[in-house]
């Protein structure tokens, strides 16, 4: 079967194999049959080995939904009564966890900063001195709306120095920045298949401490089909998801995770840090500025300037790399104009190269000026 291939410069769902596409192709079946049930199970383990976790202390725990839904679990399910959550908030997807807290009236801190800078460690450090009823520390290890990649592994030990649980949202970085759940000071993390897996959308989970998500039964219950215990003890009970799973992304992400080790860690990860450094050498070519020091981006995801021309129009610029089998992503910094380049999904060099080709003719064919002004 011959499929056309585009190429999403967008950060998530990502650019995928044929192989995986294809993968979700398979005879119909019951979700509750013991052949499916088993692929969850084998599921489960590869996800927790991909954080490098030790099995006897770390699981794995499936949903139905997009990456979002992670957020909502974590937080809901792993505060205990009384307790507070911390967050430090430098983006869009830390400011999300944050409207979530006020959604559930969740007692919490947002500690927010600026998204152009990593967090103030010392302002973190005094928050947990000063409030001693913190419970857990959350924040997100890659803010994708502008490629800033946060020092989890500080973060975590600082939480867990003031007996905090740390959870962190690694949607954008598991399964492309490599990732140790113990060495990092990590006690959850979370993800959805479509992103570093590069599979499809549809499947979400959450990897952590077992024992913790046993402590928390006791918690106080906030949502019915967002509870991670009731997940988890549903997954250990029967081996199946307690609703419903999004059966062809199961199927999905099995050959996903079969090419994401195949391919290796390390191996993935140059390939995505390739892509990357194509994507700002094609930026530096025609004159764009990026937003977030050199340093301190993720090697996933660059945050771009609009140009100062009278003649910009990003929603034609994406049109016309559209039409050319590119798909380009608005920003995500509310006070800035920017656009977003990144370097997910089954994508290499040539493909960047490419890309800045056809970018090139659709900046002439619109009258841009050519290098872009600021």
């Amino acid at each position: 079967m011959e499929i056309e291939r585009k190429i999403l410069l967008n950060p998530g769902p990502a650019t995928t194999t044929d192989t995986v596409k294809l993968a979700q192709v398979v005879p119909d079946i019951c979700p509750r049959e013991k052949e499916f049930a088993d692929i969850l199970k084998q599921m489960r383990k590869d996800l927790v080995k991909v954080v490098h976790g030790d099995s006897d202390k770390y699981t794995s725990v499936l949903f139905c939904g997009s990456g979002t839904i992670n957020i909502d679990i974590c937080l809901n399910s792993l505060l205990p009564a009384d307790k507070k959550v911390l967050v430090i908030n430098n983006g869009a997807y830390s400011s999300r966890a944050v409207e979530v807290c006020e959604y559930y009236g969740l007692p919490h801190i947002d500690l927010s900063s600026s998204v152009y800078e990593l967090p103030d460690l010392n302002r973190v450090e005094e928050t947990l001195k000063e409030n001693p009823d913190i419970a857990m520390v959350y924040t997100t290890h890659h803010e994708t709306g502008t490629g800033l990649l946060n020092p989890i592994r500080a973060i975590g030990a600082l939480a867990h120095e003031y007996g905090s649980i740390f959870v962190v949202d690694t949607t954008s970085s598991l399964g492309m920045i490599p990732l140790d759940i113990e060495q990092d000071n990590i006690d959850f993390c979370m993800a959805s298949a479509q992103k570093g897996l590069m599979s499809m959308t549809g499947l979400s989970f959450i990897i952590g401490n077992t024992e913790l998500i046993k402590k928390s039964k006791e918690y106080p219950k906030r949502s019915y089909y967002c509870n991670l215990y009731l997940q988890y003890n549903y997954f250990e009970k029967t081996g199946e998801m307690h609703f419903t799973p999004p059966v062809q992304t199961v199927y999905a992400t099995q050959q996903a995770l079969k090419e994401y080790f195949e391919e290796g860690e390390e191996a993935k990860f140059a390939r995505h840090r390739r892509v990357f450094d194509a994507i700002h050498a094609g930026l530096d070519s025609l004159g764009f500025r990026d937003v977030i020091k050199r340093e301190w981006q993720s090697g996933l995801v660059v945050s771009v300037l609009y140009p100062n021309d009278p003649n910009w129009d990003f929603e034609k610029v994406h049109d016309y790399c559209y039409e050319h089998g590119f798909t380009i992503y608005p920003g995500k910094i509310s006070t800035t104009n920017t656009f977003r380049l990144c370097a997910l999904g089954n994508i290499d060099e040539k493909d960047i190269e490419h890309f800045f080709e056809i970018l090139q003719i659709g900046l002439k064919s619109n009258n841009i000026h050519i290098p872009v002004n600021y």
